[in-house]
């Protein structure tokens, strides 16, 4: 979310605190409520999409989404009108989702069957950490996407390795299984290579021949052994982040080593007082009584 600011003192301000911030009871309801709306509309459409009950609640459905819709629609005009930049709250992730909330009831005056996308409104329950005062979870949140990025070049190499085994493995089935037991192309008997490489066998596509049930045992196998790969890299980066987020690399001055967690005082390894601005407590000067 950008830096937003109120456009002026008074009603916008009051506006601007009871919209985009939570640190008063107010605010706190307010997204509280906002967000039991928003789940309320995904249900509807949800339920919606069930014929019994389309036919049995199908007008309640609508008129109660129309009204939704409304009091989005009203929310995300004061959002704009508290604002003194309002495209900057557009511009950014919470301001798209919150006008993508309402396009979809208002495209089917124009596009009929555009309801469905209502379920984009879910995003906006994303509102919900920041009334929970989840925002306390931001360090974790840094530390995972750190250690993603460090890992990406593996992760990158293992999805492309995998990608030409699967390639390799799935032509050879194309070639050696006849039509009917499936595989009809390339790029169906690369399906049946991802899903059985995973594990997962749907079962619709099955080689017939011994070669071709050869290789499927020898697709499943691989794929036990080199799934948990990618896990145990991003694992390292994250133990890998852990440590640096909680030992420093600032160096002792009494024995020059380092390796000290954050909150350390004294040095694990010399006992020299570590905080060079600051005065040692233990050479402090006790002021004689009189």
């Amino acid at each position: 979310m950008p830096n937003l600011e109120p456009a002026q003192v008074g009603l916008r301000t009051r506006l601007f605190k009871l919209l985009f911030e939570s640190d008063s009871r107010a605010a706190k309801a307010f997204d509280i409520g906002l967000v039991t709306l928003i789940f309320l509309s995904v249900g509807i459409v949800m339920l919606d999409s069930i014929e019994r009950y389309h036919q049995r609640f199908g007008d309640l459905f609508f008129y109660t989404e129309w009204a939704i819709t409304v009091l989005f629609t009203i929310e995300l005009v004061l959002r704009i009108y508290c604002l003194q930049k309002p495209w900057l709250y557009l511009k950014s992730f919470y301001g798209i989702i919150d006008l993508l909330a309402i396009l979809p009831s208002w495209l089917t005056l124009i596009v009929p069957g555009s309801q469905t996308l209502i379920v984009v409104r879910l995003l906006r329950a994303l509102r919900l950490f920041r009334v929970l005062d989840m925002m306390i979870l931001e360090g974790e949140k840094r530390l995972l996407l750190d250690a993603l990025i460090r890992s990406r070049h593996q992760i990158l190499l293992f999805l492309f390795t995998v990608l030409m085994v699967v390639t390799i493995f799935s032509s050879v089935l194309y070639l050696i299984e006849p039509a009917e037991a499936g595989f009809t192309s390339i790029p169906t008997a690369i399906y049946w290579g991802i899903v059985t490489l995973t594990t997962v066998g749907y079962g619709d596509i099955t080689p017939v021949t011994p070669l071709g049930q050869f290789i499927s045992v020898a697709i499943m196998l691989t794929g036990y052994s080199i799934i948990a790969l990618p896990v145990g890299v991003f694992s390292a980066e994250v133990i890998r982040a852990l440590r640096e987020e909680r030992y420093s690399r600032e160096a002792c001055p009494g024995c020059g080593r380092d390796h000290h967690e954050r909150d350390a005082r004294y040095c694990k390894f010399c006992g020299t007082w570590l905080d060079e601005d600051t005065v040692d407590p233990r050479h402090k000067t006790k002021i004689p009584e009189a």
